[in-house]
Formats: C-alpha cells, structure tokens, sequence
C-alpha cells in the first residue's frame, strides 16, 4: 500500500486501521473494542484485548524460534564492559526479577520507580515490571534528589530500583546517597529499595529494607507473564511542566504496543533480526520506546550503549558501534551529529570504519537543522530521517515513512504526517490555515494509539494543558507550517517566537539560516528586550574546532546572511561567540534558560541540565554584552 492510501484510510477509517494493525501482535483476548470514549469524551484503545508486553516483546519470540536470536547488545565504553543477551537469556533473567518483584508485593497496578544508569539491567528491570502488569515510571538516572523526590511523591510507589552509580565519561556519580536523600526529601516513603551493586562503587545498604539485586536473584522465583487490560497502564514518564511540576504522561499497554510495532515497519522500515540502534538514555522517552519495547516487540536486536558521541574516547564512537554491531538503523538527536560535525568536521574518524550495513540514520527530540542534515547525508552516504514526535505520543507524529514509501527529502521538514496523525495548522480561534502560513501544530482528535490519555493524578491539568485551547484537537506547543506538498515544517515552540516591531519572527528560522554558516557548529537565537522595537534578535554561536574567525566578520557575514534570506524586517544585527550553551542530558539547548537570563528574570536552573557551570558562564557573558535588560519583563 502507497503511503498516501494508508495515510487517509488511518485518519477517514481509524479504527479499521488499527484494528488491523493489531493483529500483528500475539494478544491473550483479540480486542474487538478498538476505538471507544470514557465518560470524559476520552479517546482509548483496544480496551477489552488481554495481553502483557513483556509476553509480546520477550516470551513469544522465544516460543517462535528467535530464542537463540540476540536480543540485547550491551557496550560501556566509559566501563570498557560489553556484553549480549538472546532472548531465551533476557526472558529468563526477567522472569527471574519479576519473581524479585512479586516476592516483594508487587503486583498488577503497582508502581515501581526506577533510577537506573543506560545498563542491561534497566531493561531487565522495565521489562519485569511489565511483566507483572505493574506500572513502571523511569526516573534518568543522576537526577538531583529533589527532582526524583518529586516523582516519588507523585507515581507513590511501592519500591524503587537503583544502581550503586552512573557513570559520565569518566566521572563516577554515585545514584545511592541520591536516592536516600530524596526518599527523606518525599512525604510517601517506598516500602523497599533493590540496589544493583556496579563494580566502580559499592553501595552502603544501611536499611533492613534495602536489598542487594545478586543477592535477590539467586534466590528468585521465576515469575509468569500477568495479563492486563489494552487500556491498563505500562508506564509513567515525567516530561517538564510549565509550572515546575513534572507531568507523569500515562502510557496505556495495547496501544502503546500496536503502535511501536507497526512503527518498526512503516517508519523505520526494519525486519525481524535486524539490529536497530536508539543511542538515546532508558530515562527519556526515546529510550523507552526504541531502545527496549520498539525493537523487542518487532523481534530485532537492540543496543544500549553507555556512551557518548564523542570523548568516549573521539568522534569515531557511534561508527565504531555501527561496524561492529553492523548496526541497520541508527537513531539519535541532531545534537549527536552536531557535536561529532565539531570536532571531526571532514568525517576523517568515520572513514576507520565500515559502515555498509547501515541503511538509514534518523533524528529528531530536537529540530534538525539542514546545514547538519546535509554534513550527515554527505559524509555517511545514508538516507537521513528527520522526524518529530514528543514525549506525549510516544512515537513520531510526522516522518519520511521509509518502510511505506521513501519521499523526496525537503532539508528542515520532517517530512509527511505519521499514518494516524492528522495534522493541522492553526491560527489563535482555532481556524485551519493555507498552506505555507505558521500557527500552532494540532493534530485532530482522535489521536492515534500509544499517545497519551491523561496525567498521572491529574486529569484535569491534562485537559487543560492538551485539549482546551482548540477544542477537538490535542495541542502539540509547537509552531509550524505546512507546504503545498504537504511537507511539515516544524519552526520550534509557540514562545519561540519575538516580536519584533509587531512582527512575530520565528527565532528557529533565523537558526537555520546562521548554522548554514562554514564556520559555525552550533547556535540559538534568542529575543532581547528593545525600547525601541520590543525585541531584537540575538545569535549566540558556537564555533567549529580549529575555526579562527574575526568575531567582528562572522557578526558582519551572519547580519547579511539573515538580511538576505528574511530580509530587514527580522532586525538582525548582533553575534556573539560563546564557548558552549548551556544543554539538558539529551541535547536540548535550554532557550528558556537564555531568555531568562537576557530579561533579568531569576533563573530557573532545571535537574536535566548537562554542566551546571555553563550558566553563569553564559550569564557573565551576555551581561558583559549587553545583552540583559535592566528590568524583568
């Protein structure tokens, strides 16, 4: 089938679509309740099919001859660890911490929080959960302790697994004081906490109800596969809030696994027994969706690397991986390539290592912007994939749907609408926009299945925060357009845009068109406060390595480079060179952070942020520049 016949019979016939798709999977009870309301109006899934994921993704394929297939390939560059598990391995070893689990209380419903390092075990861990139709809610490991206390306050768990450390490059954090502090920090108290004891750091277990995970399993149990409901819960995973309190988005068993399975196919166009690679962290939602449950539940071999794309040790790292793993499909965010583009700008590193068996690398948790699109494409030789999704979907919203049909690339869209996603653009009221006009990306209820259907304790905030600006749409925060062609351009979140003398300017089109530049690596553009024009716009640049440019020129030849392609109106006239912005874990720049900094406002420094000293550096910077207004705005 032509993408363009799947695509309308998921959005004019959605339930027929889904149903479908749903016997791709080996289900208990075959749901024949596909597409059903709750009481609110709400939108579920598959509710009357009986299943369990880790049956799905684990236990079927053993029982159907993958068995002897490799299922997990473990590699610690930062440990010098590496290790692989079949899946006749994996489904005993998790079986066996299920048994841990069940021996402990924990059953159907149960949460149980997680705080682990990108180890195997954090997969054994999630899966085990599941496999008792409890509810797991990963916590990124190295989180400050207030950050995790939040979340145990909110999920209330039963028991938390830890590990004796996480390990960042070659700085050892040590995860168990991190966790007592934040279990004394929460008003709910978890009946018990399992510490995988890691051989740089040992733990001190100083709590009868502490228990060492080696310990544990020797003695286990092995523990059978618990059916639930479709609509039951998998997981809870926090995404940041407006307010400062995290949102647990609630990932719903049936739809999550149709969705992820048929997804293995239409977007990333894998086979059973192929080795699929998400370089992403368990804690983020990535993590959850392609390096454990995607791969497993289409019966491929995944990687967890414990790794950086450089420094650990150089710029060769995920072509390493690639040649030796021979790794088909290879998933990270553009700041991956962006750091590996700086420090080895000609590719030399990759050029070590074979990379034939490598059919497609796919991007996205951030805009891809096209000057590191076409680095990538050109030095790999490789189809890129920009596609966009979000923490709340779980899987991508919009994408060049390689296992469909393979379209025409347009560099800085990601590509067509994901069959299920009906995407819309809109203007403030809520109407639907011509082609080529930016407004708020919506997508037209109902959502596809594996997106999210409520908050965890707070339906309320989810209504308000998803459904109640445009009234039968879910409201994705991004801004955006679509072409004539119906490509989807996403330009970045709705407050990334400054007004500058009444124009609303799109700061991510301006980043485009500064990161085409041959000396930069990186940049964000942010809005500062003008007496004259309200705002102005600001690029703050990260050079290539070994680029030695005249700060005065670059700031010329960017002023005129963004005057050719917006044009006066956009009002660009400073460029600042900076040493490093300041990033989260996975990559993101932290845009908020800078305007709070460029209007005086008290900085809000969130838990995720990569190098906490980069903010007052950033600060002193832009304060020496000018660049912070004299007053709060």
């Amino acid at each position: 089938m032509s993408y363009q016949a799947e695509y309308l019979c998921s959005v004019e016939r959605p339930a027929h679509f889904w149903a479908e798709k749903a016997e791709a999977l080996p289900w208990y009870k075959q749901p024949q309740d596909i597409l059903s309301q709750d009481n609110e109006g709400i939108y579920h899934w598959f509710e009357d099919g009986e299943m369990n994921t880790t049956y799905m993704a684990v236990d079927y394929h053993v029982d159907n001859g993958r068995g002897e297939q490799l299922a997990i390939i473990y590699d610690s560059p930062v440990s010098n660890t590496k290790s692989t598990l079949t899946y006749r391995q994996l489904q005993k070893q998790v079986a066996l911490f299920a048994g841990v689990l069940k021996s402990q209380g924990i059953g159907k419903g149960d949460r149980v929080v997680l705080y682990m390092p990108m180890i195997t075990e954090a997969v054994i861990a999630m899966l085990a959960v599941a496999r008792l139709g409890a509810i797991h809610s990963v916590v990124f490991g190295g989180f400050a302790p207030h950050e995790l206390a939040v979340r145990i306050e909110d999920a209330e768990p039963k028991l938390i697994v830890t590990a004796s450390c996480g390990i960042e490059v070659s700085k050892i954090i040590e995860y168990k004081p991190l966790v007592d502090e934040a279990i004394a920090l929460s008003a709910h108290k978890p009946n018990c906490c399992i510490v995988l004891q890691r051989p740089q750091v040992t733990a001190v277990m100083h709590a009868s109800n502490e228990i060492d995970w080696h310990e544990a399993m020797a003695a286990a149990t092995p523990a059978p596969c618990v059916a639930v409901k479709g609509t039951d819960p998998l997981y809870i995973l926090y995404t940041s809030g407006t307010t400062g309190k995290p949102k647990g988005v609630v990932r719903e068993n049936g739809g999550h696994a149709v969705a992820l399975k048929y997804s293995m196919s239409a977007v990333y166009n894998m086979q059973p027994g192929e080795v699929f690679w998400a370089a992403s962290d368990v804690g983020w939602v990535v993590g959850h969706s392609y390096i454990v449950y995607g791969p497993l539940l289409h019966g491929c071999t995944t990687v967890i690397y414990e790794g950086k794309p450089v420094r650990t040790p150089d710029a060769g790292a995920f072509w390493r991986m690639v040649d030796e793993y021979r790794v088909n499909a290879l998933f990270a965010a553009p700041t991956a390539f962006r750091a590996i583009r700086k420090e080895d700008p000609q590719a030399s590193e990759m050029n070590k290592y074979d990379i034939s068996t490598l059919k497609t690398i796919f991007m996205a948790g951030e805009r891809l912007d096209p000057p590191t699109y076409l680095w990538t494409a050109e030095k790999t030789g490789k189809p890129i994939v920009d596609h966009w999704w979000q923490t709340e979907t779980g899987w991508a919203i919009c994408a060049n749907p390689m296992g469909l049909e393979e379209m025409p690339v347009k560099p800085g869209s990601s590509t067509l609408p994901t069959p299920g996603f009906n995407v819309k653009i809109l203007d403030s009221r809520g109407n639907e926009l011509p082609p080529g006009q930016q407004g708020a990306v919506a997508i037209k209820l109902p959502m596809p299945p594996s997106c999210l259907t409520t908050i965890w304790g707070d339906f309320e905030r989810f209504k308000s925060g998803y459904l109640s600006d445009f009234p039968g749409y879910y409201c994705s925060g991004d801004g955006g357009y679509i072409d004539d062609d119906g490509y989807v351009y996403i330009m970045g979140r709705t407050d990334d845009v400054i007004n500058v003398a009444g124009h609303r300017l799109s700061t991510g089109e301006m980043e485009e068109i500064i990161a085409a530049h041959d000396a930069i690596a990186e940049c964000t553009v942010i809005g500062v406060h003008c007496p004259l024009k309200g705002q102005t716009p600001v690029g703050l640049v990260l050079l290539k390595d070994g680029v030695d440019i005249d700060a005065d020129e670059l700031q010329k030849e960017l002023v005129a480079m963004v005057r050719k392609e917006i044009g006066p109106i956009a009002c660009f006239q400073r460029a600042v060179v900076v040493p490093r912005l300041p990033k989260t874990r996975s990559g993101k720049i932290l845009r908020k952070l800078l305007r709070q900094i460029a209007t005086n406002q008290e900085v809000a420094v969130p838990s995720t942020i990569d190098d906490p000293g980069s903010v007052a550096e950033i600060e002193s910077i832009m304060q020496a520049q000018g660049l912070v207004s004299d007053r709060a705005t």
